[in-house]
């Protein structure tokens, strides 16, 4: 728990992130309804890629927004256009409606996740920034526990809309908590001056958006999406170095390892997750609630990852190079229950290890990159780092799909690359941790 003068802003920050993953993880289960009484399957992957489009666009601008003018109007915004795009969906007459109010959500998304970081790092002191990245990780995992289980039961027994529309309800009064308990905090102290450039970025940012959906489409039509898979790739190669920190992409020392570092552990994590539960199913007939036990222990895992570094029982570097093996390893244990004399039980104890390597891995990014920041940087760099994760998960899941379509359906040949991922986040670890001066630019060895 936080101290008792940061309750109020910690509950509105929870109750907020919680609002937004339990949506984002529900509508997923109630898709195939939406789409079958909207007359909509046409629109079906549109309504997902949508929402990850806007959220790309609106993390580049929350993050310069934030930096300029402060933390609390970007989350105003915001959480009025997530609020918008709920009503617009819950409301929606048609699919094509459906769809736009998905991107309004994204766009609500994106303003509000990069917001939070920057107000983390001006509403609390630096040492508490561990515990609520921690809560900010449990907060992510309660609803992938039991988000799929009450949409679910909300399309089937009740009404799909009230899954967006019920959200609403609440989105609104965890807003004015979190406002309450900015009051008497100087949270938009230190701002920068203008934002030359971001015009650019935001063109680029659409770019990116653009080349992410046309990778995740190419992947899902075989071979005949192979010209929209290259052409994704090309445009992700020109545009996406613009919208990360220098030296990204080739892994430079210190702070420009984030965006990659997080992108690889995350992006080989939620690839594993796609595959798991189908091999699991497929080849050694569990039942769909059976291998979905896996995924729930893994977001166990991952509370407990988060637990043990909020509780600053796990070092910087154990929780970054330490979380990445434990990735690689859990990941490869379960990879060798396609073997049929391996026990089925691998594979819960796996996937608990991935689950528990995420869970220290990602909070320990957030908490550095804003250590490492300059003041008035912290917005540039947390977006950074969302656009790393957001478009190298397209990217993993894409090819995961692709090499295991590709294999005739063999899943070890997704799953490995999943490990390969997350064994090059583990190698590349201590080079974001490298002692030198805050910033965003290049560190030489010290």
């Amino acid at each position: 728990m936080v101290s008792r003068p940061y309750r109020a802003l910690s509950i509105g920050l929870v109750a907020l992130v919680t609002l937004q993953a339990f949506e984002a993880m529900a509508v997923a289960t109630a898709m195939p309804v939406i789409a079958r009484e909207l007359d909509g399957m046409y629109l079906y992957n549109l309504a997902f890629s949508a929402t990850l489009a806007a959220s790309v666009i609106a993390t580049v601008l929350g993050g310069r927004w934030s930096d300029v003018r402060g933390p609390l109007q970007p989350i105003g915004v915001g959480v009025a256009a997530f609020v918008a795009g709920l009503l617009l969906a819950g409301f929606a007459p048609t699919m094509e409606v459906f769809v736009a109010g998905r991107f309004v959500q994204g766009l609500g998304m994106g303003l509000t996740q990069v917001a939070l970081m920057v107000l983390v790092a001006r509403a609390y002191p630096a040492a508490m920034h561990p515990r609520v990245f921690a809560l900010f990780s449990a907060a992510w995992v309660v609803p992938s526990m039991v988000g799929p289980a009450i949409a679910g039961f909300i399309a089937e027994n009740l009404d799909w809309r009230w899954i967006f529309l019920g959200v609403t309800v609440v989105v609104v009064p965890a807003a004015l908590l979190l406002w309450r308990g900015t009051a008497g905090r100087d949270v938009e102290q230190g701002v920068a001056g203008p934002a030359p450039g971001l015009g650019r970025k935001l063109v680029f940012a659409t770019l990116t958006a653009v080349a992410a959906a046309l990778i995740q489409y190419g992947s899902a039509l075989k071979l005949a999406g192979l010209p929209l898979l290259v052409a994704g790739v090309v445009l992700l190669v020109v545009s996406l170095p613009r919208l990360l920190l220098p030296g990204s992409l080739r892994a430079a020392r210190g702070l420009p390892t984030a965006p990659l570092l997080r992108g690889l552990a995350f992006g080989s994590y939620t690839a594993a997750e796609v595959l798991i539960p189908l091999m699991l199913k497929n080849e050694r007939g569990l039942s769909a609630t059976a291998a979905g036990l896996v995924l729930t222990l893994g977001a166990l895992g991952w509370s407990a990852g988060s637990w043990l570094k909020g509780r600053g029982l796990v070092g910087n570097m154990t929780a970054l190079r330490g979380g990445g093996l434990l990735i690689t390893a859990g990941i490869s244990l379960v990879t060798l229950v396609l073997l049929d004399p391996v026990p089925l039980a691998l594979a819960y104890v796996g996937m608990t290890a991935v689950g528990l390597g995420i869970g220290m891995l990602h909070p320990t990014v957030s908490v550095l990159v804003l250590e490492m920041s300059k003041e008035g940087e912290e917005g540039n760099n947390s977006a950074a780092v969302g656009v790393g994760e957001s478009v190298f998960t397209v990217v993993a899941v894409a090819v995961s799909g692709a090499l295991f379509t590709a294999a005739a359906e063999n899943y070890a040949a997704g799953l490995l690359f999943t490990v390969a991922l997350a064994l090059l986040g583990a190698v590349l670890a201590p080079r974001f941790v490298h002692s030198s001066a805050a910033g965003t630019m290049e560190r030489t060895a010290s």
